[in-house]
């Protein structure tokens, strides 16, 4: 097994766990049973040991082309060749048995008559645990020797055999005929146990039906409707049904540069980007899925530390500490190591989260429900203790690891975070240290305004001291911290074209310019920097460019209309794929532009 380019795959999901599967048919990566458990496959990160799922067709000089059934996450994988057509339908049904996270297969000659060979060759535990394989009435069973003794079972109508600790089947199916598999937790009771393909093809119904119900939710009808609904059943498929926490992708270790050492585990709830995706959803009408982030939200407020702070980022259940770790054993995505196990970020001091988490509860009060006493009592905490810290230096939305800075977009959103809490105070006649929080507020307002402002420069500066410019300034209008035609705004988007701006793609700072953020390497271009660009030139007035760049930008997404955190130089897809906040951005950016098209926005 060799490499596939990060874009050439498309996810599947059951909103508890999610599965990658590349262009050839195979699922090289999907952990086991949620986002966060130890993956089963990861050949991904490690071509040899890392296992995968694979199906192979016997069709000299074969096409691979893949599509999702429209409005839902069913994904088709098609081999085209003069001599046969095939189709692989993968998907994973959302059941009602919590843990069952079953994963289905519908393999189908279309034309012609196909030789198949399928190997499920699962490795457990990050590819850390031996496993037993047997055979018995319901299948084939692979059983983790490691300390959570994690089974699965794969079923099918047609007789498997076991090669060194895989299934293997091998078949041929002329035009019309199927082969069905279904992978799931071997423990499970549900009605699988008898027929499977009776079971796959009403789970392939019952699928369709829930996705294609979830997407006739969307408010959106908006001119770029297809990519802002992939973005929205994209986002969706990362959000936690058990929990209502979302990931900020379901990844880790895919790295940020070739063969370099910025490889993440992404597979956590960030404050920052659940409130954005917040924010992104209820745009789209989905105020479920918002409101049960919030409600996973009022508990961590529950956990504040004494002082009333939040972490950055929690395991998706709530857990506090995701110690990092390497796995030395892989060889990391095209020998990118190391491939990092958990996130010592964790701990960091990043300000700006009060501000963008603040920001999404007053908008769930306005389009949802309103906050309840009891949330507003941890609200007031929060608000308290941005009040008291906002002048510290932190690591900052970027989480560098190379010392901490008074970063501007820290200052900024502590402004946000006691501009919402001012405003949640007066629209339900809340209580409040009103006088006081307006005085904190216009400090920091007066202190970005005087000590982020380069007179020389022209611009707003990454940090206190410097002369750099970071695109987490492009944050500023759209938070409506200055007037999107404000003059010293505009030169401001004047200096991050100059700087930052690659043609439709944006670097979120410069390497060599930059605070330090202690690590080797480059990066590419950051897609979200991108698409608040775009958002940030249609309210200064210069539509017809930001349509041309969205429009461009949109041309970067996979065959599938995903995409990742960051493009390199020749477009190729970058780090933790697919990226929450990638997707939120563009729909964020699409409304803009509708809006500012249909005449019905004004500065």
């Amino acid at each position: 097994m060799s490499y596939q380019p990060i874009e050439n795959y498309g996810i599947i999901g059951n909103l508890e766990t999610v599965a990658l599967v590349g262009k050839n048919a195979s699922i090289d990566f999907m952990c086991f049973p949620d986002f966060d458990s130890p993956s089963v496959f990861g050949g991904l990160l490690d071509a040899a040991g890392g296992g995968n799922f694979s199906v192979e067709v016997d069709l000299r000089d074969a096409r691979h082309t893949q599509l999702y059934l429209p409005e839902t996450n069913v994904l088709l994988t098609r081999f085209l060749a003069d001599c046969g057509v095939a189709e692989v339908s993968d998907f994973m049904p959302i059941d009602a048995e919590p843990g069952r996270c079953a994963l289905v297969r519908r393999i189908r000659t279309v034309r012609g008559s196909v030789r198949f060979r399928i190997r499920c060759a699962p490795r457990f535990d990050y590819g850390r645990a031996t496993h037993d394989t047997e055979l018995d009435s319901g299948g084939v069973v692979f059983r983790s020797r490691g300390a959570d003794g994690t089974a699965l079972r794969l079923r099918s109508p047609h007789a498997m055999r076991v090669v060194d600790g895989a299934a293997v089947l091998e078949v041929e199916l002329c035009a019309g005929e199927s082969l069905h598999l279904l992978l799931e937790g071997a423990e499970s009771t549900a009605e699988s146990m008898g027929d499977v393909a009776a079971f796959c093809d009403a789970a392939f119904d019952e699928t369709v039906r829930y996705w294609r119900s979830w997407s006739e939710r969307s408010n959106y009808q908006g001119r770029w409707r297809e990519m802002v609904q992939r973005s929205a059943l994209t986002l969706k498929l990362l959000t936690s049904r058990k929990y209502g926490s979302l990931v900020a992708a379901p990844t880790l270790g895919l790295p940020e540069s070739i063969g370099g050492e910025r490889n993440w585990d992404y597979r956590y709830t960030w404050i920052r980007d659940s409130a954005f995706t917040v924010y992104a959803l209820l745009r789209l009408g989905y105020t479920e899925e918002a409101g049960n982030f919030m409600r996973w939200v009022e508990k961590r407020c529950e956990e504040l530390g004494p002082d009333g702070s939040l972490q950055i980022m929690y395991g998706i259940d709530g857990r506090h500490r995701l110690a990092e770790s390497e796995l030395g054993h892989w060889e990391g995505y095209r020998g990118s190591a190391p491939v990092r196990l958990g996130n010592g970020a964790f701990d960091q001091l990043q300000l700006d989260i009060y501000g963008e988490l603040i920001d999404s509860i007053y908008l769930y009060d306005k389009y949802g429900t309103p906050v309840s006493f009891d949330f507003w009592d941890n609200i007031v905490r929060l608000v308290e203790w941005v009040c008291a810290n906002w002048q510290r230096a932190d690591e900052g939305i970027w989480e560098v690891r190379g010392g901490q800075q008074k970063f501007l977009y820290s200052r900024l959103m502590c402004w946000v975070a006691i501009d919402r809490g001012l405003r949640l105070a007066d629209k339900r006649s809340l209580p409040a240290p009103i006088a006081r929080w307006r005085d904190v507020r216009d400090a920091i307002h007066k202190e970005i305004v005087e000590e982020f402002w380069s007179e020389k420069k022209q611009h707003f500066v990454q940090y206190k001291g410097s002369s750099t410019i970071d695109a987490s300034c492009l944050l500023m209008p759209l938070m409506r911290f200055i007037s999107p035609r404000d003059p010293r705004w505009l030169s401001t988007l004047d200096g991050v074209t100059r700087d930052l701006v690659d043609d439709s793609l944006v670097y979120r700072y410069r390497n060599d310019e930059a605070a330090s953020d202690g690590l080797s390497g480059t990066e590419g271009t950051f897609n979200i920097c991108s698409f608040w660009y775009v958002e940030c030139l249609c309210r200064s007035g210069q539509v017809e460019k930001a349509q041309l760049l969205f429009e461009k930008m949109l041309g970067y997404a996979n065959h599938l209309g995903l995409y990742s955190e960051e493009l390199g130089a020749a477009g190729e897809h970058l780090g933790n794929f697919p990226q929450a906040f990638t997707h939120l951005g563009l729909i964020s950016a699409a409304f803009s532009l509708n809006r500012n098209l249909d005449g019905g926005w004004r500065p």
